[in-house]
């Protein structure tokens, strides 16, 4: 999903890239305050006269109502409420930027497009147009604040320097989008700064401790939103109309019906678990009981997952990994309370 200038230009800075990841052969410490080419993700543009209404009637969250020093998080769902994409939005100028998992991007850019019909809105791929970048750690505010950028203060709000967009997704995590021509200088200005170049696993674990989720190939249409907490981190609105899904995801909320919710956890295992890998329970026997959603590795050994899990599973006793008699998984804290 990067040109290949970025590409070109991130060879020689020690990253190797390889299905979709980027890593770099010197890796940071736990500690470090990293930066991570987001090439993971992909980008759509939403631009014209009907750019955010037209968005708004096919998400989850209120796009009509998104100011454009904020960004949300949103979903867009199977008519069955079962997320097809889970979405970084942001307003650029009179356009709407969505980043979502690179390997569904192509998927979803052809599938929103045909709603499009007499809409004056236009689709277009942005990846190639802009570089995101991810800055995480306890120092990110610093870092910013040393190559000269601004930083915003709260959570899903974004500040602009000229064509540049920061946007602060959790306490300590910060995607900046760029254009893809001023990325190479920024990358090094920011390296400059203190920011230590690390891998796609850095990002997605700082993202698994925010307990933001991403919806890839491996877990579309698994889950309703609010399995994936999505209603707690401000990605679905119930005052808002109506859009494919929202009914499941309506009668969720207001039924009581939920009987899975997403959790973090550590998994003490040398083999790397993939993306919807199923979890077993006492409870549940030799029945799934839930999956996984997002891996990375823990710097302390093994890995750290967010993962969707029967409540009772959770609450009651022992799961395992990929079979009854697999690595158990250790739950973690969030950084936000569950109902």
């Amino acid at each position: 999903m990067t040109t290949p200038h970025w590409t070109e230009f991130l060879a020689p800075q020690g990253a190797r890239l390889d299905d979709g990841q980027i890593d770099f052969a010197d890796q940071p410490s736990p500690d470090a305050t990293v930066l991570v080419p987001l090439v993971h993700l992909g980008l759509i543009r939403s631009s014209g006269e009907d750019a955010a209404s037209f968005l708004h009637n096919l998400l989850s969250n209120d796009l009509n109502k998104l100011p454009g020093e904020r960004a949300q998080l949103s979903s867009f769902n199977s008519p069955k409420g079962r997320m097809l994409a889970s979405l970084l939005i942001w307003r650029d100028g009179g356009d709407v930027v969505l980043a979502l998992s690179a390997d569904i991007h192509a998927a979803m850019l052809k599938k929103l497009s045909m709603y499009i019909l007499r809409s004056k809105a236009r689709l277009s791929d942005a990846s190639a147009e802009l570089a995101l970048f991810g800055i995480s750690g306890a120092d990110s505010a610093a870092v910013l604040a040393s190559a000269g950028l601004p930083c915003p203060a709260e959570i899903m709000q974004q500040v602009a320097a000229g064509a540049l967009r920061v946007i602060r997704v959790s306490a300590d995590s910060l995607v900046v989008a760029v254009p893809a021509a001023e990325a190479p200088a920024l990358f090094d200005t920011l390296r400059g700064a203190g920011a230590q170049p690390a891998g796609s696993a850095r990002w997605t674990l700082a993202m698994i401790r925010a307990g933001v989720p991403l919806i890839t190939a491996a877990t579309q249409e698994a889950f309703v939103a609010q399995m994936l907490n999505f209603e707690i981190i401000g990605g679905v609105s119930f005052q808002k109309g109506c859009y494919p899904g929202q009914e499941i995801v309506a009668r969720t909320q207001y039924l009581g019906k939920l009987k899975k919710r997403m959790y973090r956890a550590h998994i003490d295992t040398t083999t790397p678990p993939v993306a919807g890998t199923d979890l077993y329970a006492a409870d549940f026997g030799e029945q799934s009981a839930g999956q996984l959603v997002n891996v990375a590795p823990a710097p302390q050994g093994g890995f750290e997952a967010l993962a969707v899990l029967q409540t009772s599973s959770h609450d009651s006793g022992e799961v395992r990994l990929g079979a009854p008699d697999g690595p158990v998984l250790r739950f973690l804290d969030l950084p936000y309370a569950l109902p």
